[in-house]
């Protein structure tokens, strides 16, 4: 028999991003959710853009720039706040059921891993600060292939790390662009959607659609 493999997204999907804006609501004043979105959508953004003209970029800066793009559009924010901002994203809070799930796959005899477009610094901080230490089998970061997801080397990464073929993975994200990509290389793909967004990307759909990461546990759903 195959060994279950399950390869992750991480912002998003097991780190809650929107948890570094929450840790300073009360400074950040009532516009807290629209700076925390902001932030979010130029971060892609960026990545995206950085991926098609093909330069180089490191995830933290991206993350930075992202950052002050949101700030000047709310028009500012206390002064040391920025700094506190980004030192939280580095220890993102992981959603709720994240823990207890990965326990029961990893109990269960699955290989685990991520694979993020975040610097290989930032994820190690972000799953040492979620307590996930010697869960995962890799932590891949694309910083090794240079281009942002959804380019097919980043989702080439896993297959190479694990010997299989695309369809023996299944990939976890809550995004669904990301999703789409790793559809089209060739996973096994489970959307979180957690907001309940509607479906897009119909010629490249998600093998699994399910609302949080509980539904990937059996001891969890049985």
């Amino acid at each position: 028999m195959t060994t279950p493999t399950y390869v992750f997204d991480a912002y998003g999907t097991l780190f809650d991003v929107h948890s570094a804006v929450g840790r300073y609501r009360d400074e950040v004043g009532p516009k807290a959710d629209l700076l925390s979105a902001i932030w979010r959508a130029k971060q892609l953004e960026y990545t995206w853009i950085h991926a098609r003209v093909e330069r180089p970029a490191t995830f933290a800066a991206l993350t930075e720039q992202g950052l002050d793009f949101a700030i000047a559009a709310i028009g500012g924010v206390q002064k040391g706040l920025r700094e506190e901002l980004l030192s939280a994203y580095r220890s993102l809070l992981p959603y709720p059921e994240v823990p207890d799930v990965l326990d029961d796959l990893k109990g269960a005899g699955a290989r685990l891993a991520i694979l993020s477009n975040g610097d290989p610094e930032m994820l190690d901080a972000a799953v040492h600060s979620a307590g996930f230490d010697g869960i995962f089998d890799a932590v891949l970061s694309v910083s090794q292939v240079g281009i942002f997801k959804p380019a097919s080397a980043c989702y080439k990464m896993a297959t190479g790390f694990f010997g299989v073929e695309p369809a023996a993975i299944s990939f976890q994200s809550s995004n669904r662009w990301d999703i789409a990509g790793a559809s089209a290389f060739g996973f096994s793909t489970v959307w979180i959607n957690r907001a309940g967004a509607p479906d897009e990307y119909p010629d490249m759909p998600a093998s699994r659609i399910i609302k949080d990461l509980t539904g990937l546990a059996p001891k969890l759903t049985g």
